[in-house]
């Protein structure tokens, strides 16, 4: 069977990273209609050898569609994915909007596939620093209970979107030219320097997406006692988040039966190589579907703790690969 499938946001980083992971898994498609704004209205974009025009979003749009992936924002998930619902899609979306509600599944296929069932037209693709800091702990949570996670995130300009990415090479160019350069995308300095994620505190003194990790994790693992603390910093790499973990477990196994799980668990790969000081890295996470693990030892600081380093690309495994793989569960 073959899926008449629209894109929301097709013009944006992860509508063009959703695009490139349709081809590479050959997704049955029988048709494929890019929205976006008027103003992206017109362009053209490749997919499997042809230029699809991208078309203006509108009510209309879903029409005759069976699978929609929405990664425009929430206001615009909220507005049109009802739409698309009610004209018969079955929506992905990539936003906040409905991914604390109740009825709508929040999945990451290798950790909780069966969530797709209940869905009401809707599934919700996770937050990227949610979907790389549970895969990267998914292994070891299946070894025993985790009830505490402390995380810090390092993450990457792709996060806040193509624009972003292209304010850090503009001011990485200006800055390594003597020139000044004004930001306008992000609040502060990019070029050389890092800072607080760029989302608004609350009054418990937790940005938006350190509130993700947690209410994220809760739902996903559905386990409302754990308890997550997260520091969520951007930082001047291009589009692969790393992550610094520890978890605090009920028990500890044997550090040699927690390295064999990673080995063995799908979507992650183990980069380990403490001779050569080799562990999870930006660079080598981009573009790959995996996310990295290593750095993993028993945390000296935690009861039954133990910490790990991962790392993973944000438009891919944060993003565009899994609300794919969600459609491949359809």
């Amino acid at each position: 069977m073959k899926y008449r499938v629209a894109i929301v946001g097709a013009t944006g980083a992860v509508g063009q990273e959703l695009l490139q992971v349709l081809a590479q898994r050959k997704f049955p498609i029988r048709s494929l209609r890019l929205l976006a704004s008027e103003r992206s209205a017109g362009k053209t974009l490749a997919f499997e050898g042809e230029q699809v025009s991208v078309e203006t979003l509108r009510p209309d749009s879903f029409e005759g569609i069976d699978i929609a992936f929405f990664s425009a924002g929430g206001a615009r998930s909220q507005q049109y994915a009802p739409l698309a619902v009610q004209a018969g899609a079955v929506v992905i979306d990539n936003s906040s909007a409905f991914r604390m509600h109740p009825d709508v599944p929040l999945v990451i296929p290798e950790i909780n596939p069966d969530a797709v069932r209940g869905h009401r037209g809707v599934i919700a693709n996770p937050n990227c620093s949610t979907i790389i800091m549970l895969m990267a702990l998914e292994p070891l949570r299946r070894l025993a209970r985790i009830r505490r996670i402390v995380v810090s995130t390092y993450q990457a300009a792709s996060g806040a979107g193509a624009q972003a990415m292209q304010e850090l090479l503009d001011a990485t160019r200006a800055y390594l030219q003597g020139e000044p350069f004004e930001p306008r995308v992000l609040p502060h300095p990019y070029a050389f320097n890092l800072f607080s994620h760029n989302s608004a505190i609350g009054e418990d003194g937790y940005n938006e997406e350190e509130r993700k990790m947690i209410l994220e994790t809760r739902k996903i693992w559905d386990d409302s006692a754990i308890a997550v603390s997260p520091t969520c910093v951007r930082v001047p790499v291009l589009r692969a988040h790393t992550e610094s973990i520890v978890a605090e477990l009920e028990t500890r196994p044997p550090l040699a039966t927690i390295v064999d799980a990673y080995r063995r668990f799908p979507g992650v790969a183990l980069v380990d190589d403490v001779a050569r000081n080799h562990f999870p890295m930006p660079l080598e996470a981009t573009g790959r579907d995996e996310v990295l693990v290593g750095r993993i030892r028993y945390d000296a600081g935690t009861p039954n703790g133990v910490a790990l380093l991962a790392c993973g690309d944000q438009l891919r495994k944060g993003a565009a690969l899994n609300a794919v793989q969600i459609a491949e569960l359809l």
